[in-house]
């Protein structure tokens, strides 16, 4: 891969990805990770907090939240992943399963395995709901594989000045591919009246 992995000029096509094909990849990687019986899940976060929290119920594993990235806030900050939250002491001597959304390059995956074994966990595997055909080779487990920009369920839309608006981060990505943002890309859901604020 000549291209910075990142780049979304990268990326080839584009895969929405709905609620019930992010609930169908975790059901797939729970019966390929069932064998391994992880113990405790580390989520990185922010987006292997969604896979992770439904992998932990899935599996019935405990699960604790680490933060590793390059980026605060949907900006990147770091040339390379800063440790933000790191992993807990309960870890040690337990078969541990790391989560993220997505392995580009896999440095996450790497650093947060080697902390998790520094810490003493007894075993350390990966999963991850996607991965770029030049990320492939870090993960244990890959739900989907794919060189297309991801439209995740739960951070295409963002809140602002009381509207709900494309995700101007993907809005950027689209543009790559001489794309605008289309309503059928977003998820088809009202808002909800809230009983109480």
């Amino acid at each position: 891969m000549s291209k910075d992995p990142y780049e979304y000029s990268a990326r080839v096509g584009i895969h929405p990805i709905s609620w019930e094909d992010f609930h169908s990849i975790c059901k797939g990687l729970a019966r390929a990770v069932s064998t391994y019986s992880p113990e405790i899940i580390l989520a990185i976060g922010r987006g292997g907090y969604y896979p992770g929290t439904l992998l932990s119920h899935l599996l019935q594993a405990e699960i604790y939240p680490i933060r590793l990235s390059r980026r605060l806030n949907d900006i990147v900050r770091y040339k390379i992943p800063k440790w933000l939250v790191e992993p807990p002491a309960a870890i040690h001597d337990h078969r541990v399963l790391i989560v993220d959304e997505i392995c580009a390059t896999g440095g996450t995956i790497i650093m947060a395995k080697e902390k998790t074994k520094t810490l003493g966990a007894k075993e350390v595997r990966s999963a991850v709901l996607y991965a770029h055909t030049w990320g492939v080779k870090v993960p244990d487990y890959i739900g989907l594989i794919t060189d297309a920009l991801i439209l995740n369920p739960w951070d295409r839309e963002i809140l602002r000045d009381g509207n709900f608006i494309f995700h101007p981060e993907y809005v950027n990505a689209l543009s790559h591919q001489g794309r605008k943002p289309e309503p059928s890309l977003l998820i088809n859901a009202a808002v909800a009246k809230i009983e109480k604020s």
